[in-house]
This record gives C-alpha cells, sequence and structure tokens, in this order.
C-alpha cells in the first residue's frame, strides 16, 4: 500500500490565508485603479460616475476571475499567472 502525502492542517490554513489576502489586495487595487480611470474618462465627456463605479467592478470581477484561474491552474500561494511568483 502506498503512503499518501498529504500536508498539515496548519500548511493549508496558512497556504489559503496567503492566498486570500493576495486576492483580495488584487482586486481592491484593481477596483481603484479602474474606478480612477474611469473618473478621468468620464469627467472630460461628461458622463456619470456610476460609469466610472462600473467599469471599476468590472475591472475588479476580471481580477478576481483572473485570480482563481491562477490558483487553479497551479496550486501555489499567489493569484498571479507568472511562473515562481
Amino acid at each position: 500500500m502506498t503512503d499518501i502525502n498529504l500536508p498539515s492542517a496548519e500548511t493549508v490554513v496558512k497556504t489559503a490565508g496567503t492566498y486570500g489576502r493576495d486576492l483580495l489586495e488584487r482586486v481592491l487595487s484593481t477596483f481603484l485603479q479602474t474606478f480612477i480611470g474611469g473618473i478621468v474618462i468620464t469627467t472630460p465627456l461628461d458622463g456619470s460616475m456610476w460609469y466610472a463605479a462600473l467599469a471599476g467592478g468590472v475591472g475588479a470581477v476580471l481580477a478576481l476571475g483572473k485570480g482563481l484561474v491562477a490558483r487553479w491552474r497551479d496550486v501555489t500561494n499567489s493569484a498571479s499567472l507568472a511562473k515562481g511568483v
């Protein structure tokens, strides 16, 4: 019978916590960057601030999706698609 090498519960919790913090930081920073970019674009074009918020939300959802795909693609502590991060 072969032995199954499973990580300890402490390792799993630490890995999930590191990944969660990384993903949250990326999603929030993407939202803020997209929201500010939306304001810069909508102000001279006389657009609504809600369009800027919507653009920020779309950017954040896309960042969340990318982070989840990165986690699914490779078991790491990072939401990055780059190897070795």
